[in-house]
């Protein structure tokens, strides 16, 4: 029986898929997100969500009739999903940023955005705003905060979801000949230093994450 270990909670039903196919799971949070208030000084034409969190953030917040008249750009199956399902109109998507951003560039370069974000987020999407000159203005919605923990048990594979995760993981770990399993190429260049084991899943959501650890395993 191979041992897995979760950077993040999961649900029951995924925990379900694993172990199913004999796989032990154990789970530890390695970053906590908290919502956080927040003002907008200006609404810009279109607004960018690239997590579910920020979304969740906005849900909560005195902006958010004003939000929904707006046209939405995100990252992420599951953040579009979740936009969908709260009846806002998603204009465009991508599974990331980088690719967010060259549909911005060629498409609405002459356009405005506010991007509703976390703390703590990549460059990739800001830095090709102000690399075409594109107007737009950044709200800190949520902060992510590392939460590092000691590993006791042999582990075989590792679930990271993210940068921060991997970040958090190393401050009290080493990864020796552990396989890493990664949400997508964002999180797997954050180990690309540390180890050669790495996986990445096919689409960036956690189920392919959980197909890509049976695959490689069975």
């Amino acid at each position: 029986m191979k041992t897995i270990l979760s950077t993040k909670k999961l649900k029951k039903v995924e925990i379900k898929k694993l172990s199913d196919v004999n796989f032990n799971v154990i789970e530890k949070k390695f970053i906590k997100t908290t919502i956080v208030d927040f003002q907008v000084k200006k609404l810009n034409e279109y607004v960018i969500f690239t997590s579910k969190n920020a979304v969740k953030s906005v849900l909560k917040n005195r902006i958010e009739n004003q939000v929904r008249d707006k046209k939405i750009f995100c990252v992420g199956q599951k953040t579009k999903l979740f936009l969908e399902k709260h009846h806002y109109l998603v204009q465009e998507s991508a599974d990331y940023a980088s690719d967010l951003g060259l549909i911005i560039r060629e498409k609405y370069k002459n356009h405005s955005f506010t991007f509703f974000s976390g703390n703590i987020r990549r460059n990739t999407l800001p830095d090709l705003l102000n690399d075409n000159f594109i107007k737009w203005n950044e709200v800190i919605v949520y902060e992510t905060a590392l939460n590092p923990k000691r590993v006791k048990e042999n582990i075989d594979g590792i679930l990271f979801f993210s940068p921060s995760a991997i970040e958090s993981y190393l401050m009290k770990n080493k990864i020796e000949n552990q396989t890493c399993f990664c949400i997508g190429t964002t999180t797997a260049k954050a180990l690309e230093n540390k180890t050669k084991n790495i996986q990445i899943a096919a689409q960036p959501t956690v189920e392919n994450v959980i197909d890509e650890v049976i695959k490689y395993y069975k």
